[in-house]
């Protein structure tokens, strides 16, 4: 539960829908907010996480259906959606693809790919929601980074070209926009316990949390949870000066 208060404030949550998606989910309604949960069209899990979120919770939610490959059309949608409801207080640039393989068998079409939905997606909706943001003074947009751009992490090399590209998304970010009262911060999540995790080490788990645990200076494996809290830190009033920020939550990597 949540100390927080975040309510009448409009939320944009991409990637709602994946593990670390649906905990900070779960956290934003906790709080009181308006929360727009941003995932795949058709997601065949929507309606019954919505439903679920509404039982306990605070504030209200509501699902959009939109693919960030068309960064053009999601970001359009989302542009419209601002005016309607007056605009989005915070925004949080959640989703991402992940692929795991050796670098040379990687086509240019793949890296794209990750280069789109984790970086230029971001972007995109944070020139959607930046106007009202600048004309009501205040917003918040969180960004995410990710501790493979520290340490040995083989066969990532799109997905970290694209969390290297966050990480100047975010500095510039809070430079153009904070004249205006707006903050960009940015969390780098350690190794998460997740969906995908579990897909991409499906058959070497055991193996890959061996190296994870002797990596991390603290012996316990990171949760949802853990990077949900921090994300609401950053977007709470109590971080009200911090801006251009990158939060490592990765167990002391």
């Amino acid at each position: 539960m949540t100390s927080l208060k975040l309510h009448g404030r409009n939320v944009l949550l991409t990637g709602a829908l994946g593990s670390l998606g649906r905990a900070q989910a779960t956290h934003f309604l906790e709080a009181g907010a308006q929360l727009y949960l941003l995932d795949r069209p058709n997601h065949p899990d929507a309606e019954t996480f919505v439903a679920e979120l509404q039982k306990s919770a605070a504030g209200r939610a509501a699902y959009i259906g939109l693919d960030l490959e068309d960064v053009e059309n999601a970001a359009q949608e989302i542009a419209e959606l601002a005016i309607e409801i007056g605009g989005f207080d915070i925004l949080v640039n959640n989703a991402a693809l992940i692929v795991n393989k050796p670098f040379e068998t990687f086509k240019v079409a793949e890296y794209e790919a990750q280069m789109r939905v984790n970086a230029g997606a971001p972007f995109a909706l944070s020139q959607a929601v930046a106007p009202a943001m600048k004309a009501n003074k205040r917003g918040v947009i969180i960004n995410f980074c990710s501790v493979t751009l520290n340490g040995e992490w083989n066969g990532y090399v799109p997905y970290v070209a694209s969390k290297g590209a966050m990480l100047g998304l975010t500095k510039s970010l809070a430079r153009e926009l904070g004249p205006f009262g707006v903050r960009v911060n940015a969390i780098a999540p350690g190794a998460v316990t997740s969906e995908a995790e579990a897909r991409v080490f499906g058959d070497r788990a055991e193996d890959y949390e061996t190296w994870v645990l002797t990596r991390q200076s603290l012996k316990t494996r990171i949760i949802p949870d853990d990077i949900a809290r921090a994300v609401l830190f950053l977007v709470s009033d109590d971080a009200n000066m911090i801006s251009g920020h990158v939060l490592d939550v990765d167990g002391g990597w």
